[in-house]
């Protein structure tokens, strides 16, 4: 009976989930897969999800592929923008990565948080799934265009129609650059120890101007100002670095890609449609990205011929 009894509790314990004898390892569940994604090419194009596209953006720490959307006016208070993400050959992720923004334009990522600017909003949202961790309101903006950010937190947010840069750090926003130093700013690179900035032109900005602007650079530690190049480029929209000392610009009037060499000089490397806002670009591979923003697409374009 004693034998028949101690079978019948160890019997018990092992089809009951019952504590295991000490000394023997219990197998851990395997940790869920991490997303991998998939590697960038040229050669596609992709609509869906895709409306009134203004801003995309390659992330390097995630792999993936981000673009946001207006999907209404530039200026639109509408909670129609969104934001989608890609894999690297064009295949949408989520059409719906964020939702209920108003008009994004320009996307930047550091420390997994992409940033984007949102009319008057700075707003930092979760790489990985989307979430928005941080709003920050400034006052005087009137039109929040590009934004890039570095390791030690700091974002920076041009304001096109008001003609500022702004810092963002802490919570707080403050002026980097006044109007004085700036003509129209709209893309925004960190370059170094330089913040590139390409700007629209003067004598205003608008949609209709035809006034071409230049590229500058400004020091973080003194704001000094250098012109890179002796010419205007155009009504610059997106900036890239070109991984070879120079830039990508586009030309969102004039539906040009423009690329400037480490020397100032100009060359034209694509031409497409008005529209061409701000764009991606792949160093590595010498993939361009481009947003259409009047064609309500996006699409990817090997450009290595060119820029070598």
């Amino acid at each position: 009976m004693k034998r028949l009894a101690l079978f019948a509790l160890a019997s018990c314990v092992a089809a009951c989930g019952g504590s295991q004898p000490s000394g023997t390892a219990s197998t851990p569940a395997p940790a869920p897969a991490i997303p991998v994604a998939a590697p960038v090419t040229a050669g596609w194009t992709t609509t869906n999800g895709i409306k009134t596209p203004e801003s995309v953006y390659f992330d390097p720490a995630s792999g993936y592929i981000f673009t946001s959307q207006i999907n209404g006016a530039p200026d639109g208070r509408d909670g129609n923008g969104s934001i989608v993400k890609l894999n690297g050959d064009g295949a949408v992720v989520s059409a719906t990565f964020v939702t209920g923004l108003n008009a994004p334009k320009g996307l930047r990522a550091c420390l997994g948080t992409l940033w984007t600017a949102d009319l008057n909003e700075v707003i930092g949202i979760d790489v990985r799934d989307g979430a928005i961790k941080t709003r920050i309101t400034i006052p005087d903006a009137k039109f929040l265009n590009d934004v890039e950010c570095t390791n030690d937190g700091a974002v920076y947010v041009s304001d096109m129609m008001g003609n500022r840069v702004y810092v963002v750090k802490d919570g707080a926003a403050s002026v980097f650059l006044d109007a004085e130093a700036l003509d129209y700013p709209n893309g925004l690179l960190v370059d170094g120890d330089r913040l590139i900035v390409a700007n629209w032109g003067k004598p205003e900005a608008d949609f209709t101007t035809k006034v071409p602007g230049r590229l500058t650079a400004f020091t973080f530690a003194t704001r000094t100002k250098t012109q890179i190049g002796t010419a205007s480029f155009g009504n610059i929209d997106g900036v890239e670095s070109d991984g070879r000392g120079g830039y990508i610009l586009s030309d969102y009037l004039a539906g040009k890609i423009l690329r400037v060499s480490p020397t100032g000089e100009m060359t034209l490397v694509r031409q497409f449609k008005a529209g061409t806002a701000d764009i991606g670009y792949v160093a590595s591979k010498g993939i361009l990205l481009v947003p259409h923003m009047n064609e309500n697409q996006v699409a990817s374009y090997d450009i290595s011929d060119i820029v070598k």
